[in-house]
């Protein structure tokens, strides 16, 4: 068994960014339990392309915190031999498109293992990929790839929306006994909140309410949850009364939150930075219709990315979801008065 976390979290609210809230949630999980393993491309000296992995070689020591070679398929590959050997590796692929080289460990032996096992082996093994854009990334550097994860039964795919989650999904991430694909928004490591970090709070497969609101369910994750809740902001303008939900576990799927928030409001919108066909608030839109249709007052909208390979640096801003799309959205749900 795992062991519990300890009472290693910060005890009083400071402000801290996502990138420090996920370098204290790895070095408090490395103290908890040393069958834990954190080990990608530069993640030991120079602490990640990011800095996630910052100082944590010299604390723990370069057998638990270790470079490897460019070659993702092997660091998975090698990830799953040491879980069924009884460590808790935590991997760092250095951006979600550099990943796709390992998709066939992840889909064929990662996922299945413990099915084609009749659970006699689990396979407690993190893969943190940075993911999305809003950094003036290339293409290979600013994917939004959660669809390929969620489809992919036996994984479970999460992606925090502020640095306390982020700190508290990658503490429960790595005490999960199944294996997690834990999406970080990159372009939320340098968002700043004031919070205590704890790993007590919500479960790994649950939304939360971020924005109590009774017209409109605008549904978002990861890097969207602030947009979202910026564009519930504005909304007030508008009088509309916009609830806002964080989904924090992409799969499973937490229908209860949901079914619960859009059958109360009536409405709703979902957002997301991937592209719009085949994506993945495709997935919740039919089953929100599906669950929800006899409370529904317009159909279900989604406001995405273009369908399109991911544009240059100086074009991201018109690929990416804001806020005026979002409000766009939201005006076109067929409201009584006409909309805006």
């Amino acid at each position: 068994m795992i062991p519990p976390a300890g009472n290693t979290a910060r005890q009083a609210p400071a402000p801290v960014t996502m990138a420090a809230a996920l370098n204290q949630a790895l070095a408090d999980s490395l103290a908890a339990d040393d069958r834990v393993v954190v080990f990608g491309e530069d993640v030991g000296t120079l602490g990640g392309v990011f800095r996630i992995t910052d100082g944590l070689a010299g604390k723990f020591g370069e057998h638990r915190v270790f470079d490897t070679p460019i070659a993702e398929s092997g660091i998975v590959g090698t990830a799953i031999g040491m879980a069924m050997n009884g460590l808790v590796p935590v991997v760092e692929m250095q951006f979600d498109a550099f990943a796709y080289p390992a998709f066939e460990q992840v889909t064929s032996h990662l996922a299945k293992l413990r099915n084609r096992t009749r659970g006699r082996v689990a396979l407690p093994v993190v893969i943190r990929i940075p993911f999305g854009g809003g950094i003036g990334g290339v293409e290979h550097h600013s994917d939004s790839s959660e669809a390929y994860y969620t489809h992919t039964p036996g994984l479970r795919v999460v992606t925090p929306g502020t640095p306390a989650d982020a700190y508290l999904l990658l503490r429960e991430a790595i005490r999960c006994p199944d294996p997690v694909v834990f999406l970080e928004p990159k372009r939320r490591y340098w968002s700043k909140e004031t919070a205590v970090l704890t790993p007590e709070g919500p479960p790994i497969d649950r939304a939360v309410v971020r924005r109590a609101g009774s017209d409109v369910t605008l549904i978002a994750y990861g890097g969207m949850v602030a947009t979202a809740l910026e564009a519930a902001e504005a909304a007030v303008e508008e009088d509309w009364d916009v609830e806002v939900i964080d989904l924090r576990s992409l799969s499973p799927f937490d229908d209860q939150t949901l079914t619960e928030s859009v059958s109360r409001t009536g409405r709703a919108v979902l957002v997301h930075e991937a592209a719009g066909f085949a994506g993945y608030g495709a997935e919740v839109a039919a089953r929100l219709t599906e669950q929800c249709f006899h409370y529904l007052e317009a159909p279900i909208l989604r406001v995405t990315g273009f369908d399109i390979p991911y544009p240059p640096p100086k074009l991201e801003q018109f690929h990416l979801p804001n806020v005026d799309r979002i409000l766009d959205a939201i005006a076109r749900l067929q409201w009584e008065d006409g909309g805006a």
